[in-house]
């Protein structure tokens, strides 16, 4: 009998297993175990995993899957596979419960970001606690593997570093009162929107998308034809504002003069540097142009338009003709032209950036703009810039490609590759890139909830972490964005059991969008992990919620569920941040409030009969100071007026 294959041997074949099956994994207890890999077409696979073992074969296309039967928590187990004559075999498998941790920066944010990181990252050791990183990757197709090698490491000092802190810090809160092993897998991009990480399918399914979606798939086929008409779709856009004069298209070729375009200076860069006071803390789009003089032969050559970063998103034009458009403040623009486009003499270059966030602009220096050509040779645009600034707030369209922008673009590179890995849930943290269109975030989330238990679990439990205060309190009612977003987030969790939410109203920063205190937001998740998914019903899963609010004689009555000990308040005789609003010719409008029980009374006996909805903390960062005994706070709400009652 031949020799069994040393574990160095075994690393040095071609891998059988997905790249998810590796040393140190956690596999899902208590549910079947969902196997597969790639070995050679028709040939025979077989799997063993802890005195459980299986064979299949591998299809035309060389992939196979076993099922194995489901197993207690424990460990740790070797997971052997075979086949012909290659063994791969990965150690240190364990049986626990495998979290998705998935959003934008607030759930990327590491561990030496958050509170107290020094002695966090010193007191990370738990080898009952395993963490694998989905490389950050777009995709414009769904991608079967990762972009580029990853792997399960060991919590430890240097492993927990760099890895999720609010993933993290909720796994070590849940093993406080649920003593199994926990493998968590981080798969979040900052900036991202709620559309990138929904497939294609859904979101066609749920009527979101639209041409952009025609778009996307055309891109996969032919980048340069997709170009052409998402450029075409981008000026519809630009042309419908109700900012743009009539006749107004910035990039084409032919545009007449036009004296609000200025020099820019020679090094470009943040716009907010240029001493320029209308552009000092300005955010929104702002056009260049440039030209590039070119010989017969050099316009005859094929070229790559060659742009430095963009802070944050470009639409850029040559010769009036779209030619391409990314997202990424920190990324060079490389844009293939078309045969044929570039002519001799003059050729004009149009580019128009999108800041939404702190600096913007076209970086520099000069040099870093130029045509370079297929022989090799780069000819530099010229060094004098222009600019204009675009009035209006209304952000353009993002083009389908972006990664963190665009439309299933993060589904396909990081969620597709996961496959069926067994789950136990699935945290979500993400909502502040779609605050721009709030109203329409509880759809969003709907599809995306309904989109990842198709492919991840049917019934799989989501766990929300709503979004917490950001800017400084309003002195008057305000409409906010950023609450559209936390109320369709309370409402689309209140919809099944199967859901959880986490308040963080409380825990944000007025001054830093990523609020370092994730030990919070961790108990809190693992609180609302416990009540949904570990039956522990007793325990109220995030504190006070709203039930009801009804009109009285004299006064409007708020009720609340899931109180533990009674409604407190903090900083006031009374709670602070409810708003009465009416009509749109009323507004909103704020109102005392008094504690009773479980209840909120509001007094506006001269207005009350003209309200018809209950706001409270309705603002990108409002003051807030409802809680219940447990030091828990009350979320943000509207709820619509219902009848008047007998006062009780």
């Amino acid at each position: 009998m031949a020799a069994p294959c040393t574990h160095a041997q075994e690393a040095n074949r071609p891998a059988l297993l997905h790249e998810l099956f590796q040393d140190h994994a956690v596999l899902q207890r208590g549910a079947p175990l969902r196997i597969w890999g790639q070995a050679a077409p028709g040939q025979q696979v077989s799997v063993s995993f802890a005195g459980a073992a299986s064979a299949t074969r591998a299809g035309n296309d060389g992939a196979w899957e076993i099922r194995l039967p489901a197993q207690a928590a424990g460990g740790p187990h070797d997971l052997r596979v075979e086949a012909g004559d290659a063994v791969q075999t990965v150690r240190d498998i364990w049986l626990g419960d495998v979290w998705l941790c998935a959003g934008q920066s607030n759930m990327e944010l590491p561990v030496w970001r958050s509170l107290d990181a020094g002695g966090e990252i010193a007191a990370a050791a738990d080898a009952r606690i395993r963490l694998f990183t989905v490389p950050r990757a777009g995709a414009i197709t769904p991608q079967s593997h990762f972009s580029e090698p990853t792997a399960w490491r060991i919590a430890s000092p240097d492993t927990v570093r760099d890895f999720s802190a609010a993933c993290f810090y909720f796994a070590r809160e849940l093993r406080k009162t649920i003593d199994v092993p926990m493998g968590l897998v981080q798969a979040a991009w900052g900036g991202s929107r709620i559309e990138a990480w929904t497939s294609v399918d859904a979101l066609r399914a749920g009527g979101q998308g639209g041409e952009a979606l025609d778009v996307l798939s055309l891109y996969a086929a032919d980048p340069i034809a997709a170009v052409a008409r998402w450029g075409a779709y981008w000026q519809r856009w630009w042309n419908a504002r109700k900012e743009t004069a009539a006749g107004d298209e910035p990039w084409r070729a032919d545009a007449p003069a036009d004296p609000a375009w200025r020099p820019a200076p020679a090094g470009l860069g943040a716009w907010e540097r240029w001493g320029v006071p209308e552009l000092a803390a300005y955010d929104g789009m702002v056009w260049y142009r440039a030209q590039v003089e070119l010989s017969a032969a050099q316009a005859a050559r094929g070229a790559v338009l060659e742009l430095g970063a963009a802070d944050e998103t470009d639409m850029t034009w040559v010769n009036g003709v779209p030619v391409g458009s990314s997202y990424g403040a920190d990324a060079a623009r490389a844009y293939a032209l078309p045969r044929g486009l570039l002519r001799e003499g003059a050729n004009s270059v149009v580019v128009n950036v999108l800041d939404t966030w702190r600096e913007g602009g076209l970086a520099g220096p000069a040099a870093a703009h130029a045509l370079r050509f297929d022989d090799g040779s780069r000819v530099p645009l010229d060094a004098d810039w222009r600019y204009r600034p675009t009035p209006g707030t209304d952000a353009p369209p993002s083009a389908p490609w972006q990664a963190a922008a665009g439309l299933s673009t993060l589904y396909n590179g990081m969620i597709a590759p996961l496959g069926r890995y067994g789950l136990r849930g699935f945290l979500w943290y993400q909502g502040e890139s779609n605050t721009a269109d709030g109203a329409r975030y509880a759809a969003r989330l709907r599809t995306l909830r309904a989109d990842w238990r198709r492919q991840l679990g049917d019934g799989l439990p989501m766990l929300v972490a709503q979004l917490a205060g950001y800017g400084m309190p309003p002195s008057a009612p305000t409409e906010s964005g950023w609450a559209e977003v936390r109320e369709a987030q309370r409402r689309v969790v209140a919809e099944e059991p199967r859901s959880g939410l986490a308040i963080t109203i409380d825990i944000g920063d007025h001054y830093d969008i990523h609020p370092p205190n994730k030990q919070e937001l961790a108990r809190r998740l693992a609180r609302a992990a416990r009540h949904v998914i570990y039956g522990a019903r007793a325990l109220a899963p995030s504190g006070p919620v709203p039930r009801e609010a009804r009109r009285t004689a004299d006064a409007v009555v708020v009720t609340f569920d899931g109180v533990t000990g009674a409604l407190a308040t903090t900083g006031a005789a009374g709670p602070i941040g409810f708003e009465l609003c009416g009509g749109e010719a009323d507004g909103c409008r704020y109102v005392d409030a008094t504690i009773h029980g479980h209840r909120v009374v509001l007094r506006a006996p001269q207005r009350s009969g003209d309200a018809g909805r209950v706001r409270y903390c309705w603002a990108d960062g409002p003051t807030c100071t409802l809680r219940d005994g447990a030091g828990l706070p009350a979320g943000p709400f509207e709820l619509p007026l219902t009848a008047a009652e007998t006062t009780r």
